[in-house]
């Protein structure tokens, strides 16, 4: 039998291994699912619900365990890896509550006709997860799709296979058989999966896969959800608290070793205030620790593999050999890890163009804010924004030119609760989370009567 091994990041020891799908086992999988969703898909939205808080308490109980898998898998400090558990459990049964709302049926009439929107199952859903929030991102994805009544085969990751098929392990205590099932390999097994008999297919990667993904659900007019990754700008106006700046510019930049779909990779400054920038974003950045990933910290871990870490430093060598200035940063990276640097770079650097997802915070000056609207918005993606300053108004009629799906002022990106998470350009493609992204997982059906 041909297995998939997870390796960790920060020891090189073996976690664990997996089994790889074949094709005759997807199409099994994916002929199991079909049957579930006869009964699954007319059971209330309560019922389906009720599934989910069963299981929530269960998760809880096993943070500790899907923690150490989550750092042990893709190297986040353990810490931090416990509390991604801990949060997917307990925001577990206040999530199906809010999507059950969302999928609720509701009407709206005029003088003739009264019309009620219903929120069906699509059918079975392909989910495929990236590794970056390992067990977050199934949950974000899965739960939305299974309470609209569809049944899932999921794929995780190949670089975390382990804590995806102990959360899917726990999910299944609390379902019927073949309403989840899970499916591990690398990118063929992934595009099996794509072109098997399914309904809708939600993913979370690469751009290069989401063109793959979308090319092949073409042909069979597949529903398709697809979260593509970013080169995220940070804009600092001249009238910032440039203290406060500085501080989310570090925060946002090396989170998760700066393997996050948000980070701020690309920081434009005006140049009046960009010494003074600079100089704060240094001295957040010296004092991240550097911490093991299976110890505890709340530090910068390693890269989740060889791959990426050899992406990052190709970008970081390219931009130093085209003229970059290292403001902070090591002469050494040890194996496995890309040390946090801070870089002053121009627009044409390949670091200024493709996405990197590692720790460095590039900085640019700027001194006319149409010219830096030009160049930020010259980029193929557009994930999300984020704009500091103390004049609001100013602020957000420069949000409102900037081609994102999300801008954040003052802080981070995300929206309120209820809100959707939304990419724009080449970084999204629907979207799901809030109202109404949790009714892209389901077919609308309108009846009609006449008053």
């Amino acid at each position: 039998m041909n297995t998939l091994q997870s390796i960790n990041p920060a020891t090189r020891e073996l976690v664990g291994e997996v089994p790889v799908a074949d094709t005759s086992q997807i199409q099994v999988a994916v002929n199991r699912a079909h049957e579930a969703v006869k009964s699954w898909g007319v059971m209330s939205l309560e019922e389906r619900a009720q599934c989910f808080k069963d299981a929530a308490p269960v998760i809880l109980e096993q943070a500790e365990e899907l923690g150490r898998l989550i750092s042990s898998e893709m190297g986040r400090p353990l810490a931090m890896a416990v509390g991604e558990a801990k949060g997917v459990g307990g925001a577990l049964a206040h999530k199906v509550d809010d999507i059950a709302k969302a999928l609720s049926p509701h009407s709206i009439e005029d003088d003739n006709v009264h019309s009620t929107f219903y929120y069906e199952s699509l059918g079975v859903c392909a989910a495929i997860t990236p590794w970056n929030f390992p067990v977050n991102m199934i949950q974000w994805m899965i739960v939305p799709a299974l309470m609209a009544g569809n049944a899932v085969v999921i794929k995780p990751s190949e670089q975390t296979p382990l804590c995806g098929d102990l959360y899917v392990k726990i999910l299944q205590q609390f379902l019927p058989e073949g309403v989840l099932q899970i499916v591990h390999g690398g990118k063929d097994t992934g595009r099996e999966l794509v072109n098997s008999d399914v309904q809708m297919i939600a993913f979370t990667g690469s751009r290069r896969a989401g063109q793959q993904i979308l090319a092949d659900a073409a042909k069979d007019f597949k529903r398709i959800i697809l979260e593509l990754g970013g080169k995220d700008p940070l804009i600092v106006l001249e009238d910032a608290d440039v203290a406060a700046a500085a501080k989310f510019a570090a925060t946002n930049s090396y989170f998760n070793s700066g393997q996050v779909c948000v980070s701020s990779e690309r920081v434009y400054v005006h140049e009046s205030i960009a010494e003074e920038f600079e100089k704060g974003l240094v001295e957040h950045t010296s004092k991240i620790d550097v911490v093991p990933g299976d110890q505890e910290g709340s530090g910068l871990g390693p890269m989740v593999a060889d791959f990426q870490r050899e992406h990052v430093m190709r970008q970081l060598n390219s931009a130093l050999a085209d003229g970059a200035e290292k403001l902070f940063g090591a002469d050494e990276h040890p194996e496995g890890y890309v040390m946090p640097t801070v870089l002053r770079v121009t627009d044409d650097m390949d670091i200024m163009q493709e996405e990197t997802f590692g720790p460095i915070s590039c900085v640019r000056h700027y001194s006319d804010i149409d010219e830096l609207i030009e160049k930020v918005n010259a980029s193929d993606y557009g994930l999300s924004a984020v704009i500091f300053s103390e004049d609001i108004d100013k602020a957000t009629a420069l949000a409102r030119r900037i081609e994102t799906g999300m801008v954040g002022i003052n802080k981070g990106c995300s929206g309120a609760e209820g809100t959707p998470w939304v990419g724009a350009k080449q970084s999204g493609y629907s979207y799901h989370g809030g109202e109404a992204g949790h009714r892209n997982f389901a077919q609308v059906k309108i009846v009609s009567t006449p008053k």
